[in-house]
Protein backbone atom coordinates (compact mmCIF):
# COMPACT_ATOMS: atom_id res chain seq x y z
CA UNK A 1 0.00 0.00 0.00
CA UNK A 2 1.29 2.94 -1.37
CA UNK A 3 1.92 5.93 2.10
CA UNK A 4 1.95 8.78 -0.74
CA UNK A 5 -2.03 7.44 -1.03
CA UNK A 6 -2.73 7.41 2.69
CA UNK A 7 -1.12 10.47 3.10
CA UNK A 8 -2.85 12.29 1.00
CA UNK A 9 -6.42 10.55 2.34
CA UNK A 10 -5.32 11.69 5.32
CA UNK A 11 -4.67 15.55 4.51
CA UNK A 12 -8.42 15.45 2.89
CA UNK A 13 -9.98 13.75 6.25
CA UNK A 14 -8.11 16.93 7.26
CA UNK A 15 -9.69 19.14 5.17
CA UNK A 16 -12.97 17.14 5.65
CA UNK A 17 -13.46 15.77 9.02
CA UNK A 18 -17.38 15.36 8.27
CA UNK A 19 -16.75 13.25 5.13
CA UNK A 20 -17.62 9.99 7.25
CA UNK A 21 -16.85 7.72 3.75
CA UNK A 22 -13.80 9.64 2.99
CA UNK A 23 -12.37 8.88 6.68
CA UNK A 24 -13.92 4.70 6.46
CA UNK A 25 -12.00 4.40 3.25
CA UNK A 26 -8.76 6.10 4.52
CA UNK A 27 -9.50 3.29 7.86
CA UNK A 28 -9.63 0.76 5.44
CA UNK A 29 -6.22 1.68 3.71
CA UNK A 30 -4.89 1.84 7.24
CA UNK A 31 -5.72 -1.43 8.06
CA UNK A 32 -4.50 -2.96 5.02
CA UNK A 33 -1.12 -0.93 5.72
CA UNK A 34 -0.95 -2.69 9.17
CA UNK A 35 -1.63 0.65 11.17
CA UNK A 36 -4.57 -0.57 13.04
CA UNK A 37 -3.85 1.71 15.66
CA UNK A 38 -4.29 5.01 13.33
CA UNK A 39 -7.37 3.16 11.97
CA UNK A 40 -8.57 2.69 15.29
CA UNK A 41 -8.88 6.85 15.36
CA UNK A 42 -11.25 7.47 12.13
CA UNK A 43 -13.22 4.04 12.92
CA UNK A 44 -14.29 5.48 16.50
CA UNK A 45 -14.88 9.22 14.97
CA UNK A 46 -17.32 7.63 12.79
CA UNK A 47 -19.10 5.66 15.52
CA UNK A 48 -19.11 8.84 17.62
CA UNK A 49 -21.88 10.02 14.63
CA UNK A 50 -23.33 7.00 13.42
CA UNK A 51 -23.09 4.13 16.18
CA UNK A 52 -24.87 1.86 14.05
CA UNK A 53 -22.48 1.96 10.68
CA UNK A 54 -21.36 -2.07 9.99
CA UNK A 55 -18.61 -0.82 8.51
CA UNK A 56 -16.84 1.07 10.96
CA UNK A 57 -17.66 -1.55 13.59
CA UNK A 58 -15.93 -3.71 11.20
CA UNK A 59 -13.15 -1.66 10.56
CA UNK A 60 -12.38 -1.33 14.43
CA UNK A 61 -12.61 -5.21 15.15
CA UNK A 62 -9.85 -5.32 12.35
CA UNK A 63 -7.69 -3.15 13.38
CA UNK A 64 -8.10 -4.40 17.23
CA UNK A 65 -7.55 -8.00 16.12
CA UNK A 66 -4.02 -9.46 16.43
CA UNK A 67 -1.88 -9.07 13.29
CA UNK A 68 -2.91 -12.61 12.19
CA UNK A 69 -6.37 -12.01 12.44
CA UNK A 70 -6.19 -8.65 10.92
CA UNK A 71 -4.40 -10.32 7.59
CA UNK A 72 -6.99 -13.18 7.41
CA UNK A 73 -10.14 -10.12 8.03
CA UNK A 74 -9.38 -8.33 5.23
CA UNK A 75 -9.96 -4.45 5.29
CA UNK A 76 -13.58 -4.25 5.77
CA UNK A 77 -14.58 -7.46 7.27
CA UNK A 78 -18.54 -7.84 8.30
CA UNK A 79 -19.69 -8.78 11.37
CA UNK A 80 -20.97 -12.21 10.93
CA UNK A 81 -21.13 -15.17 13.28
CA UNK A 82 -18.73 -16.33 15.31
CA UNK A 83 -16.31 -18.83 14.37
CA UNK A 84 -16.42 -22.45 16.18
CA UNK A 85 -14.97 -22.74 19.84
CA UNK A 86 -12.42 -24.98 20.40
CA UNK A 87 -13.20 -27.07 23.97
CA UNK A 88 -11.71 -24.32 26.27
CA UNK A 89 -14.67 -22.30 24.81
CA UNK A 90 -12.10 -19.92 22.89
CA UNK A 91 -11.82 -18.55 19.48
CA UNK A 92 -8.26 -20.73 18.69
CA UNK A 93 -7.70 -17.77 15.58
CA UNK A 94 -7.98 -14.79 17.69
CA UNK A 95 -7.99 -16.45 21.36
CA UNK A 96 -10.54 -14.65 22.57
CA UNK A 97 -13.49 -16.48 24.84
CA UNK A 98 -16.41 -17.45 22.03
CA UNK A 99 -18.72 -15.56 24.01
CA UNK A 100 -17.32 -12.60 22.38
CA UNK A 101 -18.90 -13.13 19.08
CA UNK A 102 -17.60 -11.89 15.59
CA UNK A 103 -14.10 -11.17 18.07
CA UNK A 104 -15.01 -7.83 19.43
CA UNK A 105 -15.11 -7.16 22.83
CA UNK A 106 -17.48 -4.33 23.03
CA UNK A 107 -17.38 -3.39 26.28
CA UNK A 108 -13.56 -3.08 26.52
CA UNK A 109 -14.00 -1.33 23.30
CA UNK A 110 -16.76 1.03 24.93
CA UNK A 111 -14.00 1.38 28.11
CA UNK A 112 -10.98 2.39 26.05
CA UNK A 113 -12.84 4.87 23.47
CA UNK A 114 -15.70 5.58 26.21
CA UNK A 115 -14.32 9.96 25.83
CA UNK A 116 -14.83 9.51 21.96
CA UNK A 117 -17.56 6.80 21.71
CA UNK A 118 -20.89 7.13 22.89
CA UNK A 119 -21.86 4.52 25.14
CA UNK A 120 -23.99 1.65 23.61
CA UNK A 121 -27.19 1.36 25.96
CA UNK A 122 -28.41 4.04 28.32
CA UNK A 123 -29.01 3.71 31.63
CA UNK A 124 -32.43 4.48 32.88
CA UNK A 125 -32.61 7.67 34.71
CA UNK A 126 -34.15 5.73 37.98
CA UNK A 127 -31.37 2.87 37.82
CA UNK A 128 -29.62 3.12 40.90
CA UNK A 129 -26.03 2.78 40.93
CA UNK A 130 -23.84 0.03 41.84
CA UNK A 131 -23.03 -1.08 45.22
CA UNK A 132 -19.27 -1.08 45.71
CA UNK A 133 -18.94 -1.97 49.11
CA UNK A 134 -18.48 0.44 52.03
CA UNK A 135 -17.08 4.05 50.81
CA UNK A 136 -13.34 4.89 52.64
CA UNK A 137 -14.32 7.86 55.18
CA UNK A 138 -10.83 9.12 54.90
CA UNK A 139 -12.14 12.08 53.02
CA UNK A 140 -13.35 13.16 56.31
CA UNK A 141 -10.23 13.60 57.57
CA UNK A 142 -9.20 17.67 57.91
CA UNK A 143 -5.66 19.27 58.88
CA UNK A 144 -6.59 22.24 61.64
CA UNK A 145 -4.50 25.03 60.65
CA UNK A 146 -5.71 27.26 63.84
CA UNK A 147 -4.08 26.89 66.98
CA UNK A 148 -4.59 27.81 70.95
CA UNK A 149 -2.80 30.99 70.34
CA UNK A 150 -6.10 32.14 68.12
CA UNK A 151 -8.57 31.78 70.48
CA UNK A 152 -9.51 34.52 72.86
CA UNK A 153 -9.67 34.39 76.36
CA UNK A 154 -10.88 30.60 77.99
CA UNK A 155 -7.65 30.62 80.32
CA UNK A 156 -9.35 27.50 82.42
CA UNK A 157 -10.23 25.58 79.58
CA UNK A 158 -6.76 25.52 78.14
CA UNK A 159 -4.99 25.15 81.56
CA UNK A 160 -6.98 21.74 81.63
CA UNK A 161 -6.21 20.96 77.73
CA UNK A 162 -2.38 21.32 78.60
CA UNK A 163 -3.04 18.60 81.34
CA UNK A 164 -4.57 16.63 79.91
CA UNK A 165 -3.77 16.17 76.40
CA UNK A 166 -0.86 18.34 75.18
CA UNK A 167 1.48 18.31 78.07
CA UNK A 168 1.71 14.97 77.75
CA UNK A 169 2.22 14.67 74.03
CA UNK A 170 4.77 17.44 74.73
CA UNK A 171 6.97 15.35 76.90
CA UNK A 172 6.87 11.64 76.03
CA UNK A 173 10.04 10.77 78.76
CA UNK A 174 7.27 12.62 81.34
CA UNK A 175 4.25 10.82 80.14
CA UNK A 176 6.01 7.22 80.18
CA UNK A 177 7.45 8.25 83.88
CA UNK A 178 4.06 9.05 85.21
CA UNK A 179 1.73 6.05 82.73
CA UNK A 180 -0.09 8.57 80.90
CA UNK A 181 -1.86 7.14 78.96
CA UNK A 182 -2.22 9.23 75.20
CA UNK A 183 -6.21 8.30 74.81
CA UNK A 184 -8.56 9.85 76.64
CA UNK A 185 -11.98 11.94 76.78
CA UNK A 186 -12.59 15.54 77.48
CA UNK A 187 -16.77 17.00 77.44
CA UNK A 188 -16.97 20.24 76.78
CA UNK A 189 -20.25 21.93 77.92
CA UNK A 190 -21.76 25.73 77.44
CA UNK A 191 -24.24 27.60 76.12
CA UNK A 192 -24.49 27.78 72.30
CA UNK A 193 -21.86 29.94 70.34
CA UNK A 194 -19.39 30.38 72.85
CA UNK A 195 -16.50 28.18 70.48
CA UNK A 196 -16.55 24.52 72.15
CA UNK A 197 -15.77 23.80 68.05
CA UNK A 198 -13.46 26.27 67.15
CA UNK A 199 -11.69 25.11 70.56
CA UNK A 200 -11.28 21.37 69.34
CA UNK A 201 -10.14 22.28 66.11
CA UNK A 202 -7.64 24.79 67.34
CA UNK A 203 -6.27 21.49 70.14
CA UNK A 204 -5.79 19.54 66.72
CA UNK A 205 -4.32 22.20 65.36
CA UNK A 206 -1.79 22.62 68.41
CA UNK A 207 -1.22 18.94 68.65
CA UNK A 208 -0.62 19.05 64.92
CA UNK A 209 -3.07 15.88 64.70
CA UNK A 210 -5.85 15.03 62.35
CA UNK A 211 -8.93 16.07 62.79
CA UNK A 212 -12.30 14.52 62.49
CA UNK A 213 -15.50 15.89 63.34
CA UNK A 214 -18.35 13.57 64.14
CA UNK A 215 -22.15 14.69 63.83
CA UNK A 216 -25.24 13.08 64.13
CA UNK A 217 -25.99 13.19 60.16
CA UNK A 218 -22.78 10.84 59.52
CA UNK A 219 -23.81 8.32 61.93
CA UNK A 220 -27.82 7.64 61.85
CA UNK A 221 -29.31 5.93 58.80
CA UNK A 222 -32.60 4.43 58.25
CA UNK A 223 -31.25 0.59 57.95
CA UNK A 224 -30.98 -1.68 60.67
CA UNK A 225 -27.24 -1.97 61.65
CA UNK A 226 -26.11 0.64 59.53
CA UNK A 227 -25.87 3.17 62.24
CA UNK A 228 -23.14 0.85 64.58
CA UNK A 229 -21.40 0.72 61.21
CA UNK A 230 -20.70 3.81 60.34
CA UNK A 231 -19.76 4.71 63.87
CA UNK A 232 -17.24 1.81 64.15
CA UNK A 233 -15.77 3.19 60.61
CA UNK A 234 -15.28 6.81 62.01
CA UNK A 235 -13.23 5.63 64.90
CA UNK A 236 -11.39 2.86 62.84
CA UNK A 237 -10.65 6.39 60.54
CA UNK A 238 -9.25 8.20 63.78
CA UNK A 239 -7.12 5.37 64.67
CA UNK A 240 -5.63 4.86 61.37
CA UNK A 241 -4.52 8.83 61.57
CA UNK A 242 -3.32 8.25 64.88
CA UNK A 243 -2.56 11.19 66.80
CA UNK A 244 -6.12 12.40 65.79
CA UNK A 245 -8.85 14.36 67.67
CA UNK A 246 -12.00 12.80 67.15
CA UNK A 247 -14.65 15.89 67.48
CA UNK A 248 -17.99 14.38 68.49
CA UNK A 249 -20.53 17.30 68.28
CA UNK A 250 -23.89 17.28 69.63
CA UNK A 251 -22.67 14.46 72.16
CA UNK A 252 -26.63 14.59 73.84
CA UNK A 253 -27.88 13.54 70.37
CA UNK A 254 -25.54 10.68 69.88
CA UNK A 255 -24.89 9.73 73.61
CA UNK A 256 -28.65 10.46 74.81
CA UNK A 257 -29.49 8.77 78.19
CA UNK A 258 -31.35 5.22 77.55
CA UNK A 259 -34.04 5.83 79.94
CA UNK A 260 -35.26 8.27 78.23
CA UNK A 261 -34.74 6.64 74.77
CA UNK A 262 -38.31 5.08 73.26
CA UNK A 263 -36.09 3.36 70.40
CA UNK A 264 -33.94 0.01 70.66
CA UNK A 265 -32.47 1.64 67.57
CA UNK A 266 -30.67 4.52 69.06
CA UNK A 267 -29.91 2.57 72.30
CA UNK A 268 -27.97 0.31 70.35
CA UNK A 269 -26.01 3.28 69.13
CA UNK A 270 -25.62 4.27 72.20
CA UNK A 271 -23.66 0.67 73.39
CA UNK A 272 -21.80 1.36 70.10
CA UNK A 273 -20.71 4.28 71.27
CA UNK A 274 -19.79 3.07 74.40
CA UNK A 275 -18.00 -0.29 73.14
CA UNK A 276 -15.50 2.29 70.80
CA UNK A 277 -14.73 4.64 73.52
CA UNK A 278 -13.46 1.61 75.51
CA UNK A 279 -11.59 0.69 72.40
CA UNK A 280 -12.30 -3.04 72.73
CA UNK A 281 -12.13 -3.53 69.27
CA UNK A 282 -9.21 -1.41 68.47
CA UNK A 283 -6.94 0.50 70.65
CA UNK A 284 -8.02 4.76 70.73
CA UNK A 285 -3.73 5.14 72.12
CA UNK A 286 -3.45 8.47 69.72
CA UNK A 287 -7.29 8.83 69.53
CA UNK A 288 -7.97 12.31 71.92
CA UNK A 289 -11.92 12.33 71.78
CA UNK A 290 -13.40 15.49 72.52
CA UNK A 291 -16.96 15.82 73.07
CA UNK A 292 -19.41 18.98 72.79
CA UNK A 293 -23.21 19.59 74.34
CA UNK A 294 -25.42 21.97 75.04
CA UNK A 295 -27.42 19.73 77.64
CA UNK A 296 -24.87 17.38 79.01
CA UNK A 297 -26.99 16.89 81.61
CA UNK A 298 -28.95 14.58 78.96
CA UNK A 299 -25.95 12.78 77.82
CA UNK A 300 -26.01 8.99 79.42
CA UNK A 301 -24.47 8.72 82.50
CA UNK A 302 -22.04 5.55 81.30
CA UNK A 303 -20.29 7.77 78.65
CA UNK A 304 -19.04 9.89 81.52
CA UNK A 305 -17.85 7.12 83.22
CA UNK A 306 -14.02 7.23 84.12
CA UNK A 307 -11.85 5.76 80.95
CA UNK A 308 -14.68 7.15 78.42
CA UNK A 309 -15.15 11.35 78.73
CA UNK A 310 -14.45 11.24 82.39
CA UNK A 311 -13.45 14.95 82.11
CA UNK A 312 -15.86 17.99 82.14
CA UNK A 313 -14.95 21.29 81.16
CA UNK A 314 -17.76 24.89 81.31
CA UNK A 315 -17.24 26.58 78.35
CA UNK A 316 -18.24 30.05 79.15
CA UNK A 317 -19.48 33.23 77.04
CA UNK A 318 -16.04 35.27 76.43
CA UNK A 319 -14.77 37.76 78.44
CA UNK A 320 -14.17 41.64 78.02
CA UNK A 321 -10.84 40.62 76.90
CA UNK A 322 -11.89 38.07 74.62
CA UNK A 323 -15.00 40.09 73.31
CA UNK A 324 -12.42 43.05 72.67
CA UNK A 325 -10.35 40.39 70.59
CA UNK A 326 -13.61 38.60 69.14
CA UNK A 327 -15.46 41.99 67.92
CA UNK A 328 -12.04 43.04 66.27
CA UNK A 329 -11.72 40.09 64.26
CA UNK A 330 -15.28 40.15 63.11
CA UNK A 331 -14.41 44.23 61.80
CA UNK A 332 -11.34 43.67 60.18
CA UNK A 333 -12.77 43.64 56.53
CA UNK A 334 -15.17 46.15 57.31
CA UNK A 335 -15.00 50.12 56.99
CA UNK A 336 -14.34 51.32 60.50
CA UNK A 337 -13.39 54.43 62.11
CA UNK A 338 -13.63 55.71 65.81
CA UNK A 339 -14.29 52.36 67.26
CA UNK A 340 -13.92 51.65 71.44
CA UNK A 341 -13.37 48.31 71.08
CA UNK A 342 -13.24 48.36 75.10
CA UNK A 343 -16.52 50.25 75.61
CA UNK A 344 -18.64 48.34 73.10
CA UNK A 345 -16.79 44.85 75.01
CA UNK A 346 -18.44 46.17 78.33
CA UNK A 347 -21.57 47.18 76.92
CA UNK A 348 -21.43 42.87 75.75
CA UNK A 349 -21.42 41.11 78.75
CA UNK A 350 -23.06 37.48 78.56
CA UNK A 351 -22.48 37.65 74.29
CA UNK A 352 -21.47 34.60 73.05
CA UNK A 353 -18.68 34.45 70.30
CA UNK A 354 -22.04 34.55 67.45
CA UNK A 355 -24.07 37.54 69.07
CA UNK A 356 -20.88 39.54 68.72
CA UNK A 357 -20.60 38.52 65.20
CA UNK A 358 -24.14 39.27 64.61
CA UNK A 359 -23.80 42.32 66.65
CA UNK A 360 -20.92 43.43 63.76
CA UNK A 361 -22.94 42.59 61.20
CA UNK A 362 -26.07 45.03 62.70
CA UNK A 363 -23.50 47.54 63.43
CA UNK A 364 -22.62 47.11 59.47
CA UNK A 365 -26.47 47.49 58.21
CA UNK A 366 -26.83 50.63 59.93
CA UNK A 367 -24.14 52.30 58.12
CA UNK A 368 -25.11 50.65 54.93
CA UNK A 369 -28.18 51.76 55.40
CA UNK A 370 -27.47 55.55 56.04
CA UNK A 371 -25.16 55.56 52.59
CA UNK A 372 -28.14 54.63 50.90
CA UNK A 373 -30.16 57.41 51.87
CA UNK A 374 -27.67 59.88 51.63
CA UNK A 375 -25.80 58.85 48.96
CA UNK A 376 -22.16 58.89 50.58
CA UNK A 377 -20.31 56.22 51.85
CA UNK A 378 -19.90 56.58 55.40
CA UNK A 379 -17.59 54.24 58.20
CA UNK A 380 -18.91 52.10 60.74
CA UNK A 381 -18.43 54.12 64.23
CA UNK A 382 -18.93 53.63 67.78
CA UNK A 383 -22.59 55.11 67.45
CA UNK A 384 -23.74 51.79 65.07
CA UNK A 385 -21.69 49.29 67.88
CA UNK A 386 -23.56 50.89 70.58
CA UNK A 387 -26.82 50.79 69.17
CA UNK A 388 -26.57 47.15 68.09
CA UNK A 389 -25.51 46.19 71.42
CA UNK A 390 -28.95 47.63 72.94
CA UNK A 391 -30.49 45.78 69.81
CA UNK A 392 -28.81 41.99 70.16
CA UNK A 393 -29.75 40.69 73.36
CA UNK A 394 -27.15 37.93 74.51
CA UNK A 395 -28.47 34.40 73.34
CA UNK A 396 -26.76 32.64 76.75
CA UNK A 397 -29.71 33.92 79.02
CA UNK A 398 -31.92 31.09 77.84
CA UNK A 399 -29.22 28.39 78.61
CA UNK A 400 -28.39 29.72 82.21
CA UNK A 401 -32.20 29.73 83.11
CA UNK A 402 -31.84 25.88 82.49
CA UNK A 403 -28.37 25.22 83.99
CA UNK A 404 -29.46 27.19 87.03
CA UNK A 405 -31.78 24.50 87.97
CA UNK A 406 -29.54 21.55 87.09
CA UNK A 407 -26.65 23.17 89.22
CA UNK A 408 -28.94 23.50 91.90
CA UNK A 409 -30.95 20.34 91.88
CA UNK A 410 -29.48 17.85 90.01
CA UNK A 411 -25.57 18.17 91.56
CA UNK A 412 -25.73 16.00 94.08
CA UNK A 413 -22.32 14.16 92.41
CA UNK A 414 -20.66 17.78 92.23
CA UNK A 415 -19.91 17.38 88.19
CA UNK A 416 -21.81 20.76 88.16
CA UNK A 417 -19.57 22.68 90.60
CA UNK A 418 -17.74 25.14 88.30
CA UNK A 419 -21.36 25.73 86.71
CA UNK A 420 -22.68 26.70 89.73
CA UNK A 421 -19.43 28.55 91.27
CA UNK A 422 -19.96 30.98 88.02
CA UNK A 423 -23.92 31.23 88.39
CA UNK A 424 -23.16 32.75 92.19
CA UNK A 425 -20.39 34.74 90.69
CA UNK A 426 -22.59 36.15 87.91
CA UNK A 427 -25.37 36.94 90.41
CA UNK A 428 -23.06 38.87 92.72
CA UNK A 429 -22.48 41.47 90.07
Amino acid sequence: MSDALIDSLTAAVQARPDDLPLRLHLAELLVAAGRGAEAIEHAAQVLSREPGNEAARGLMASALAPPKAAEQTGPAPSVGPAPSAGPSGADPAAGRPAAQAGGVDWAAMEQEFGDVVPPRFAKAGDEPEPVTGHADRSFDVERSTVTLADVGGMAEVKKRLEVSFLGPLRNPKLRSLFGKSLRGGLLLYGPPGCGKTFLARAVAGEMGAAFISLSITDVLNMWIGSSEKNLHDLFESARGHAPCVLFLDEIDALGHKRSQLNSSAMRTVVNQLLTELDGVQGGNEGVFVLAATNAPWDVDGALRRPGRLDRTVLVLPPDAPARASIIEYHLRDRPVAGVDLTAVAAATENFSGADLAHLCETAAEYAMRDSIATGEIRMINQSDMLNAAREVRPSTDAWFTTARNVAMFANQSGEYDDLAAYLKKRKSR
